[in-house]
């Protein structure tokens, strides 16, 4: 299990897998005190009688083997242990040992009263129903749990023939450990095979986070080879030539080529700069349709939600309808710097939501004013634990530039913006980005300041538009 300083998390800092799992393994441990119960009811009448105190020593030993086992037989179906074969056989040899027993006791009573038949049959159902549903936990294949219900049967009725038992006798006892034994096997086939399935839904997830950031990597590999690829042959063509000139004679020439060179190494020393610290054009429009994807291939489902005519000129002609869809999606009508801003905090955003939480909603909201600010929230009910947002760079020293939250605040602070990130209820993470707009002069949006007030106005009294997708 997660442990955070070495110490157990807390229930609600532990993932939806972990919980399962811890839900699984409790229950299976109530098959210790399910047989327990079962034991001391059927031996309860038999106090008085030497048989009845071994009856129960023999049933709490097994009671012991079954809870240990089970316990080893969970992790090895997790992959964490090898298979207990001794945990294994000792229980099986129990099992086989309390049903001979039981059955050689039902013989021995031709005649019992209604309370000994309550007894013994629970003694039978403690020993080989609990016994079958325990060991099937280390089995894997589903006829090979069927063939262990069968071997139980087998059993139950090879013995009540050797030991004389009735006919009746004998086919009730078949009956009673065939049903308990199938329940008790589909119960705890079906919760392991549960267990399993969430877990390997949950590296599934984090392997998806993992690949995203290595494509990632090779977007970048790529873009920095499109940036100094082109630059770096244009300067080993540009210096030879150089050279040729120089020993020509022709030094003006010469002179002229390595002015040029000079000025494509400055350029591919600004670009491969503006690559590394992330300051690129990045289009919020694609960015939200990204996370929208990834999201929602997760599972998880994508909210998004703009205010209407808050964007300026961005709507056009559309109305607000239209306001809805440039504003909110598009980021129509933001200078680009902005644009790039927000679209690397949705990226960012969306990965730790990948990453980093549990949840099952994502909803981003942008509200652009005018002259003002823009305000772009994304908020999930996946409330990472604190250890995922030390990672991510929330709280604690503040991490290299260009990575998780720290990153983030950098490029903001570059336009004078902030960046917010914390819990809120308990239960929701919000992230919160501010980008003021007056200060990245407003000319850039196509629009005049009273175009831009009427715009503001009308944004104020538009509703919400939202679109939402779901998994």
């Amino acid at each position: 299990m997660a442990k955070v300083m070495g110490r157990a998390r807390p229930w609600a800092g532990k993932s939806k897998p972990a919980k399962v799992e811890i839900y699984t393994r409790w229950s299976f441990h109530l098959f210790v005190v399910g047989e327990l119960v079962v034991m001391v009811m059927g031996t309860v009448g038999r106090a008085d009688s030497p048989v009845g105190g071994w009856f129960l020593v023999l049933g709490c030993a097994h009671a012991l083997a079954v809870g240990t086992y089970i316990s080893y037989a969970l992790d090895w179906a997790l992959g964490r242990r090898p298979r207990p074969i001794r945990l294994m056989a000792v229980t099986a040899v129990l099992s086989g040992v309390g049903t001979v027993a039981t059955m050689a006791l039902i013989a021995a009573n031709p005649a019992p009263r209604t309370g000994d038949v309550q007894s013994l049959a629970y003694l039978l159902v403690a020993f080989a129903g609990f016994g079958v549903g325990s060991l099937v936990v280390g089995i894997r294949r589903v006829k090979n749990m069927l063939l262990l219900v069968l071997v139980s049967v087998v059993v139950v009725a090879l013995s009540g023939l050797v030991f004389g038992e009735p006919f009746g006798g004998i086919l009730g006892s078949v009956l009673g450990v065939l049903i308990a034994g199938l329940a008790l096997t589909f119960t705890t086939g079906f919760s392991v095979w549960l267990v399993k399935a969430v877990w390997d839904l949950d590296s599934a997830r984090e392997l998806q986070a993992r690949l995203a950031v290595a494509e990632e990597r090779l977007r970048f590999g790529r873009d920095l080879h499109d940036v100094m690829g082109r630059n770096l042959a244009v300067i080993a063509l540009k210096s030879e030539l150089a050279v040729e000139l120089a020993q020509r004679g022709g030094t003006e020439q010469a002179a002229a080529q390595m002015s040029e060179v000079q000025r494509i190494a400055r350029e591919s020393q600004r670009e491969v700069r503006a690559v590394v610290r992330g300051y690129r054009e990045v289009d919020l429009h694609t960015e939200l349709e990204g996370a929208r994807g990834v999201l929602r291939a997760a599972g998880i489902g994508f909210r998004l939600e703009g205010a209407a005519g808050t964007v300026g000129d961005a709507g056009g002609d559309s109305g607000a309808d239209g306001a809805s869809g440039g504003g909110a999606e598009g980021g129509t009508g933001l200078p680009a710097d902005v644009q790039s801003a927000l679209g690397w905090v949705v990226r960012e955003a969306a990965t730790n939501v990948l990453r980093h939480g549990d949840a099952r909603q994502c909803t981003v909201r942008l509200t652009v004013r005018e002259g003002c600010d823009a305000v772009l929230v994304v908020e999930n009910d996946g409330l990472p634990d604190r250890a995922a947002l030390a990672r991510a760079g929330a709280d604690g020293p503040p991490r290299p530039a260009g990575a998780g939250l720290a990153g983030l605040r950098e490029r903001l602070a570059t336009l004078g913006g902030t960046l917010d990130a914390g819990p809120v209820d308990g239960t929701h993470f919000r992230l919160t980005a501010r980008v003021p707009l007056a200060a990245t002069g407003t000319a850039e949006t196509g629009g005049t300041t009273g175009s831009a007030e009427s715009a503001g106005t009308a944004g104020t009294a538009g509703t919400a538009r939202t679109s939402e997708v779901t998994a």
